[in-house]
């Protein structure tokens, strides 16, 4: 659960200030390098100020209540809150998982507002996602998720949340980076990430991450900062991502995420040369070393053989031997984070997979049918 954070009331003068100071700074080196006159810079403020009037009353806070262990092993209770959004007319909301992880008492605020307290429908702690449900007959037009696949770096976007507990706030900035890597709550990966500059700040995760059109493009999820607070480097889970998983967790309370069943070590040429060096022949230089396979799962029914022995090489036990995975439907491989984001992004479970291996220095294929993966594997 997220921590809020009291401010004094000098606090939030500075604050105001910063952002008033910043939305200017934005305008005027805007206007500078002649990137938009002044009608464009009105037509740019009008959008923005739209955004915020169409979405903000489907943006809710979140507020959780639970226990935790204190020093003494003494239970004690614990608040937080984060943000979250109305994803249809049946009252279902959108957050991370990480934003209501252990929570045994849920309230959800509409537009500064107490509603009601809220049902957790399903969670997702592999894409740090969850969804809530109200029972509450007035709700407000819910946001629409736009096509992620389709976003572009420099796009603006707005992110609406309640940043510190600060209900109903808005920061604006572009479209950073994306494609990028995160890691969710329970130490798996989330691909295709959008990086942004808008700030975000504890409070705003769950919250969406929205382009001028008024659609969720991601949901606000990380942030790097040394203090806790926006350093212009947030993440948000793509809209697309989004979508998979909520609909899932609505339709049966889980996601099933695709299950290869077989774990490995990437051949970096760090890695062959330390071969090189201890005198070990390797016999191709890229693609993930099958390690390990679960001897009752997907991999292991398709015939792929893990590393039955191991060599000392500097100070460490490496496995070697096994078959070395070269590819995954044609789509050349080099590690097993790039396996784990290929399964996530592009299959589902039934789905039938090619393998390319190389074993005994030639190149073979393994058709392997994906499975549920277990809540304890990869």
């Amino acid at each position: 659960m997220g921590f809020m954070f009291g401010w004094s009331a000098g606090d939030m003068e500075g604050w105001i200030m910063r952002k008033r100071l910043l939305t200017i700074g934005i305008a005027v080196q805007l206007l500078a390098v002649g990137i938009i006159g002044f009608p464009q810079a009105q037509s740019l403020q009008d959008a923005v100020i739209q955004v915020f009037e169409d979405a903000a009353p489907a943006v809710v806070h979140i507020a959780v209540r639970g226990t935790a262990e204190n020093a003494f092993m003494q239970p004690v209770p614990v608040e937080g809150s984060g943000s979250g959004f109305l994803f249809d007319d049946q009252g279902h909301i959108v957050t991370n998982y990480h934003v209501v992880e252990g929570a045994e008492e849920i309230t959800v605020s509409f537009d500064r507002v107490e509603c009601c307290s809220a049902q957790v429908i399903g969670l997702d702690p592999s894409t740090d996602l969850a969804v809530l449900k109200v029972a509450r007959e007035d709700l407000p037009p819910y946001l629409e998720l736009a096509d992620s696949d389709a976003l572009r770096v420099g796009q603006f976007v707005v992110a609406i949340g309640n940043p510190f507990g600060l209900e109903q706030a808005m920061t604006f900035g572009i479209i950073s980076a994306l494609g990028r890597v995160i890691q969710s709550p329970d130490g798996r990966f989330v691909g295709q990430a959008i990086q942004t500059d808008a700030p975000i700040n504890p409070g705003n995760s769950g919250g969406p991450l929205l382009d001028l059109e008024g659609r969720v493009i991601g949901v606000a999820s990380q942030i790097i900062s040394p203090v806790r607070g926006s350093s212009g480097v947030g993440f948000a889970i793509p809209a697309n991502t989004a979508r998979r998983i909520v609909e899932a967790l609505i339709a049966d309370g889980r996601y099933a995420h695709p299950y290869v069943g077989l774990s490995g070590y990437g051949l970096t040429p760090e890695l062959i040369q330390l071969f090189r060096e201890s005198e070990i022949a390797v016999p191709f230089e890229e693609g993930v070393m099958v390690t390990l396979v679960d001897p009752d799962g997907p991999a292991s029914a398709a015939g792929v053989l893990a590393a039955p022995d191991e060599i000392d090489v500097g100070r460490f036990d490496i496995p070697v031997g096994g078959d070395i995975l070269l590819a995954i439907d044609g789509i050349r491989i080099q590690s097993m984070l790039d396996l784990i984001l290929y399964l996530d992004l592009n299959t589902r479970v039934g789905d039938e997979i090619r393998l390319t291996i190389l074993r005994d220095r030639e190149e073979i294929t393994r058709t392997v049918i994906l499975g549920d993966r277990p809540d304890d594997q990869m």
